[in-house]
């Protein structure tokens, strides 16, 4: 098994995402929790940026030992000299110095030739190694840079003592069997590559990152550049959870990474909170969706056997459970699991009665919650005792109407309808309710959310007395008229 070292730059490139400044202390925290993680490499941030980015290098080389800790600069002597200045306090320390290859960045940006770049490559490098052991170049835009250019140079810089060869597709431009190629090239055609791990760093504009970056290694690269949850310039970079779980899944593939895959899920959230960035639902392995099924077709066979649509045990990864989401898609068989875990074990016909219930639910409600199931039983066994039921109910209301209510209710064996006015739509379907059961009073009446959202249950609780005795009622529906109007019928149906 060959080692991939796992490079993380969430603390340099994710951080150049508008909106995901750190401050120092947060900085900190992220480096600590990848270290737990097992990152090999902390890019600590570009320290002749800013004073900000000076300070973070250096504090996080005080706290962090085990991964080297590494500081970005440009092919530029002060930059080197500044980084070796932020890096003195580490344990393991390595420069990441380099400069464009590729024909746009040699002529548009930097007005130069290709013999120049060459040759200010070589110097930046050798200047980084009287600073440090290990120095890791990049050939900024290798992805669209000519192969045998890049071949030239990277012989260079490895002759003057790069440890590290960053062959980055900067541009997101490649395609995975032209990246893997490319690599390929390198490592069959650069004499002294052996002196030097190939590393790659590549960008989503086309939404290939991953999968370039897996190719590159199955073709010669022995690191990997990543970030947490992808974040990057751009449209981002290869995602760290997603290159480490895609080896991991695949026993095929010869290689290890020393990653403890039980932190993944906590790194992406701590990234996310401090980043103020939230984690896309869909977002492989951390995204909230990653491990939760809402097909009925899905979820029946996550229940007899969870490989059948799971591919990673989400405990691997750090998710408790997977979840079985209620929505109209879900069958009987996530109903049946779901009523269990709230204690009920419903036998067929009553699951076929509940199942419709909760159908009705489902189309108005997005997603269906374990409290929303205790009170979609509770109000089935409520109506089955009631003799009295609503079988009808229309209201009119508006600001320049006079709120109206006719219900038509069925007690015992027969049905009566009424209209009635009032100071609200509930008021007036109270007093229609009243007019063909019962003269009562009502004492109390409260409603509440058991969640929250605009499709909500509305839970409705009522207090009515009669000859002296008091009664309750108790109803729930997404239309709170609706709940109203039940949990008053709950009531009444319990005088004698």
């Amino acid at each position: 098994m060959e080692k991939i070292h796992i490079f993380d730059t969430t603390l340099r490139d994710a951080e150049q995402v508008p909106g995901c400044q750190l401050n120092t202390i947060e900085k900190i925290e992220i480096a600590r929790q990848l270290e737990k993680l097992g990152a090999d490499v902390i890019e600590a941030g570009f320290p002749a940026s800013s004073p900000g980015d000076f300070a973070s290098v250096v504090e996080i080389s005080k706290v962090v030992t085990r991964p080297v800790i590494c500081a970005l600069t440009r092919a530029v002597k002060r930059d080197i000299e500044v980084a070796a200045e932020a890096l003195a306090r580490a344990k393991r320390a390595r420069i990441h110095t380099g400069i464009g290859t590729s024909p746009h960045h040699i002529r548009e940006k930097l007005h130069s030739t290709p013999g120049e770049i060459v040759q200010r490559a070589v110097e930046a490098v050798k200047y980084a190694r009287t600073f440090v052991d290990d120095v890791e170049f990049y050939a900024e835009d290798a992805g669209r840079t000519d192969d045998e250019f890049l071949a030239r140079v990277v012989e260079a810089v490895i002759a003057a003592g790069a440890t590290v060869v960053n062959i980055p597709d900067t541009t997101g431009y490649c395609l995975p069997d032209e990246y893997g190629a490319k690599i390929a090239y390198l490592a069959n055609n650069v004499p002294n590559i052996d002196k030097a791990i190939i590393s790659t760093h590549c960008h989503d504009d086309l939404g290939m990152a991953t999968a370039n970056s897996l190719a590159a290694v199955r073709n010669g690269a022995r690191q990997v550049e990543v970030t947490i949850n992808g974040l990057g310039e751009r449209a981002g970079n290869t995602a760290l959870e997603e290159i480490v779980m895609a080896i991991a899944c695949h026993p095929e593939l010869p290689f290890e990474v020393g990653v403890n895959t039980r932190e993944l899920l906590q790194t992406s959230r701590l990234v996310s909170t401090l980043m103020r960035v939230p984690v896309q639902p869909n977002k492989a392995i951390v995204g909230r969706n990653a491990f939760a099924h809402s097909s009925g077709i899905h979820q029946d066979g996550v229940l007899k056997s969870r490989e059948t649509y799971e591919i990673i045990d989400p405990e691997r990864v750090g998710v408790d459970e997977s979840s079985i989401i209620l929505t109209a898609r879900s069958g009987r068989a996530a109903l049946k699991h779901h009523l269990g875990r709230v204690g009920y074990l419903p036998g067929e016909k009553e699951l076929d009665i509940l199942y419709g219930k909760f159908l009705e639910l489902a189309d108005k409600k997005r997603e269906i919650t374990s409290r929303d199931l205790e009170v979609l039983v509770g109000n089935e066994a409520s109506r089955r005792d009631r003799r009295v039921h609503l079988e009808a109910l229309q209201v009119t209301c508006g600001a320049s109407t006079i709120p109206t209510a006719t219900v038509r209710v069925r007690v015992g064996e027969e049905s009566f309808t009424a209209t009635a006015h009032g100071n609200g739509p509930i008021d007036a379907s109270f007093r229609a309710i009243k007019s063909v059961t019962r003269e009562v009073l009502l004492e109390e009446y409260l409603v509440q959310a058991i969640t929250r959202g605009s499709d909500d249950l509305g839970k409705v609780h009522v207090q009515i007395s009669h000859e002296g005795r008091v009664y309750h009622g108790f109803a729930a529906n997404v239309d709170t008229v609706t709940a109203s109007v039940e949990s008053f019928l709950d009531a009444i149906s319990k005088i004698d």
